[in-house]
């Protein structure tokens, strides 16, 4: 039988007082050592919510990608993608945002909340060109609180284990993840072997 927590007085009994230090990390503007780490993550995972529902999507680039215009302010050029613009479409709607970032083999991680705008200045979204590219359009994130995340998630899940690394082979590629979704009209090994050729080509 499931027992379900429906209300707030049950769930803060069941887990009790927050420990002070779990408080007072959380700030509403960037600190030295949180600026660092953001400058340092080639990683983060962008979550947002709109009339669809929630989405999560991964952001990556060369460490330094998301710019900190200052202490309370984010600049994240939207790279070449499949132009599904699910974030983009929720930011629109609500423009609330969670951002965590990621730093390969540090354990801790960065969680940044805040709102978003989407930026179509000709002249920022030059200023992250890469061998020429330009993105589309630059997310402009005015931070609302930020603080770190503990390294136990990570611990537990080994992710920067290289003996936890699971060989790409012994799990479905991606032309047969999309054969198996579209019920067999795209995807396959043909798509494979294209992807595998053209994804580095289209990064930006």
């Amino acid at each position: 039988m499931t027992q379900p927590i429906t209300d707030l007085a049950s769930l803060e009994a069941l887990y009790g007082e927050p420990a002070a230090r779990s408080v007072a990390k959380e700030v509403p503007a960037l600190t030295p050592g949180y600026r660092a780490l953001i400058e340092a993550s080639p990683f983060f995972i962008l979550a947002t919510c709109g009339p669809g529902g929630l989405d999560a999507s991964p952001r990556g680039d060369g460490p330094g990608f998301v710019r900190v215009a200052d202490d309370r302010t984010l600049l994240i050029p939207d790279r070449r993608g499949n132009n599904r613009i699910d974030s983009l479409r929720n930011i629109l709607a609500d423009p609330r945002v969670g951002l965590l970032f990621l730093v390969p083999g540090l354990n801790e991680t960065l969680r940044v909340n805040g709102r978003a705008v989407i930026d179509t200045d000709p002249a920022l979204c030059e200023s992250f060109a890469v061998d020429g590219k330009v993105p589309k359009s630059v997310l402009v994130v005015t931070i609302e609180t930020v603080f770190f995340q503990c390294a136990r998630a990570l611990l537990r899940s080994r992710l920067w284990d290289p003996a936890a690394q699971v060989a790409r082979n012994s799990l479905p590629s991606v032309g047969t993840l999309l054969a198996e979704a579209s019920a067999g009209r795209e995807g396959g090994d043909a798509y494979d072997r294209v992807a595998a050729e053209q994804l580095p080509k289209t990064l930006y």
